[in-house]
């Protein structure tokens, strides 16, 4: 979401740089890759010339120093204060703008801000616009394209999907579903009234990353049968051990299951 840092000058690049660590932090997490933009000076713009080319230098001088590279792009900034965009790729290779951190020292005098100074002056502050994902909306459009649906195991709205054989099992895979979701896991159970080889199959179309089989076997003995998304056969545990397999793995982070 986008948000304002009103900084005084001296705290700028230190700002600055955070950012460019937080959208660095941001996205190795869901393993994109991305591109970084200076945008300058536009023809019409507000403020003063000498004020821009200070904003713009302290810009790149940020992006140098931070080893990150960059590509200029004369002309594009917005009207109020030169920016650095962030573009990340899909796995089609198509970029796709979204972060941001924009520089403006005209909307603050505009709105009259001010700060009083160690010197007791009044002083107007700078402003930074800044988002690191941009719009839920297209950033989310982009991971679900980027992924093909196979969102990381953290991410996916549905978990573990627990698949009971027939009727029979339709308690104790009530009773997993209650242990997994006071786990903190996302779970549901999909019912008997098709063949387990169907559900199977649309759990797999639904990409969950974790199905969970119920047979008699499975009841009687406290188990569960794993099928993880991505990996060929399954294998059988016990029910405390696929809670903490899981958590484990969804604490972890990891983009796969």
């Amino acid at each position: 979401m986008p948000a304002v840092v009103y900084s005084l000058p001296r705290q700028i690049e230190g700002e600055v740089r955070k950012l460019l660590a937080w959208i660095d932090r941001a996205f190795r997490t869901f393993h994109l890759t991305w591109e970084y933009e200076l945008s300058t000076r536009p023809a019409s713009f507000l403020g003063e010339a000498e004020q821009w080319d200070r904003a713009e230098a302290t810009l790149e001088r940020v992006l140098t120093e931070s080893k990150v590279p960059f590509r200029r792009s004369a002309g594009e900034g917005a009207f109020y204060g030169p920016k650095i965009d962030i573009h990340i790729r899909d796995s089609l290779g198509r970029p796709w703008q979204t972060g941001t951190i924009q520089l403006d020292y005209q909307i603050p005098k505009r709105f009259g801000l001010e700060y009083q100074g160690p010197d007791g002056r009044m002083h107007t502050p700078a402003v930074i616009h800044r988002t690191i994902l941009g719009t839920w909306e297209r950033f989310l459009g982009v991971l679900i394209e980027h992924c093909a649906g196979r969102l990381p195991p953290w991410l996916c709205p549905v978990q573990v999907r627990v698949l009971p054989v027939t009727d029979r099992h339709l308690e104790a895979a009530e009773t997993l579903v209650r242990e997994l979701s006071s786990a903190g896991i996302r779970v549901e159970s999909s019912g008997s009234s098709e063949t387990l080889s169907k559900r199977v199959r649309l759990t797999e179309i639904d990409r969950v990353p974790y199905v969970a089989v119920l047979g008699d076997n499975e009841a009687a003995s406290g188990a569960v049968a794993l099928r993880v998304r991505g990996q060929k056969g399954q294998r059988t545990l016990s029910r405390s051990d696929l809670a903490s397999e899981i958590t484990a793995k969804l604490r972890s982070r990891s983009f796969d299951p």
